[in-house]
């Protein structure tokens, strides 16, 4: 087959299913949808553009701070993975730590 009877073949297929979706009623549900879907997104309070750039900003000093933080604990982690007595210490005082903030919920 060449290029041209190919084309045409999904042409066809294509034109098929959009008329058998029409017949259905769903061309006109999804205009419906998207209608709605405008008139919702209208109503929205959008960002103004400093309001952006300060968010994108607060976001990737946030996602960096984060990241030192997981990057800091696996490295303690790591560390005391190996010594029986380090990975107490740091059992025992995640342990003080978190009874420290018991105590204040009291």
């Amino acid at each position: 087959m060449n290029n041209w009877t190919t084309i045409l073949i999904w042409a066809a297929v294509i034109g098929a299913v959009f008329g058998y979706l029409w017949w259905q009623g769903q061309v006109q549900r999804l205009a419906t949808y998207v209608a709605e879907t405008r008139e919702e997104l209208k109503k929205c309070a959008w960002p103004s553009w400093d309001e952006l750039k300060g968010s994108t900003a607060l976001i990737i000093i946030m996602v960096a701070l984060l990241g030192g933080f997981v990057v800091a604990i696996d490295a303690i982690l790591f560390k005391t993975s190996f010594n029986p007595f380090a990975l107490a210490a740091v059992m025992v005082a995640g342990y003080v730590g978190w009874l420290i903030l018991q105590s204040k919920r009291q």
